[in-house]
């Protein structure tokens, strides 16, 4: 009788990291944007990032903010500092299932349990069902607990995904409070793509350090209004001593256009550093919004 053979690792160039377990949204937004791609789950987004730098993966999914729950903690932190370059941004529309056991119903139900901004964005549905709602890890954790539990009346909030990994079926979809529950994601790699200046529309993403002077964060962006570009996004970090902050930023346009070059030029002059951290295509829902 032959050895049985051991499973083929995938290969790290068709290898996409994501945070979180089997099922997760990030597990979703690689199935959503490289189908073909093996998807590496990992326990923290720290370990997302260096399986890309070490060559495990060749790209990452990183959720960075979400329309009800806001930026993603620590992932802001991380893309400066990572060794990596945005290379595109993904969009999901977050469709939260409510998971149980086969045969199980939502009238034999007792709890829900899910993460905690899941569980914030359908505090109406559990109210409406006295559900009791747990806060647990992720997602697609709850998922795996509830079917592992064998419980029928525990509940878990999680993906259609991540039903279908660990054996549960929908009880009821589409359950959160918000009909605009979108997630935004941005994917890693080693190395800078750069779409060329032709590519309409287009991203360039960057973090910048005001010098600490009065008006000067004032001035550092004047050049992107007097030039018409458009700043989609601005958040700011505070350093260790209190005394200036770190910018991030998202705007239209390439950094090879007349206007945005003008525009991070005189950026830099009211700046102490300005590090472009991708320039990459802009996903088709930013036209469905526009």
């Amino acid at each position: 009788m032959p050895e049985p053979t051991a499973p083929v690792a995938p290969h790290p160039a068709n290898t996409i990291a994501f945070q979180g377990r089997p099922g997760a949204y990030s597990h979703l937004a690689c199935h959503q944007a490289f189908p073909d791609m093996v998807a590496l789950p990992c326990h923290s987004f720290e370990d997302a990032f260096g399986a890309v730098r070490e060559g495990t993966a060749r790209l990452a999914m990183i959720p960075v903010d979400n329309t009800v729950a806001g930026r993603v903690a620590d992932v802001h932190h991380l893309l400066p500092r990572g060794g990596l370059h945005i290379v595109a941004e993904h969009f999901v529309r977050v469709n939260h299932h409510l998971l149980g056991l086969p045969g199980s119903s939502i009238d034999r139900l007792r709890s829900a349990e899910s993460h905690v901004h899941a569980i914030g964005q359908c505090r109406q549905f559990l109210r409406r069902h006295q559900l009791q709602a747990l806060v647990v890890a992720d997602t697609a954790g709850a998922a795996q607990d509830v079917a592992t539990a064998g419980d029928p009346t525990r509940a878990a909030i999680a993906s259609q995904l991540a039903g279908e990994l660990y054996g549960l079926v929908s009880l009821a979809s589409n359950i959160e409070d918000a009909e605009h529950n979108t997630t935004r994601f941005l994917v890693l790699a080693r190395e800078p793509e750069d779409p060329g200046p032709a590519t309409d529309p287009v991203m360039t993403t960057f973090t910048f350090t005001v010098k600490n002077r009065p008006a000067a964060l004032y001035k550092a962006l004047g050049g992107f209004a007097t030039n018409g570009v458009n700043m989609v996004k601005l958040e700011s970090y505070i350093d260790g001593t209190f005394s200036q902050a770190q910018f991030y930023a998202d705007i239209m346009g390439h950094p090879s256009h007349d206007g945005v070059h003008l525009a991070l030029e005189e950026l830099g002059f009211f700046s102490h550093s300005v590090e472009i951290l991708g320039v990459y295509p802009a996903h088709p829902f930013r036209q469905q919004i526009g």
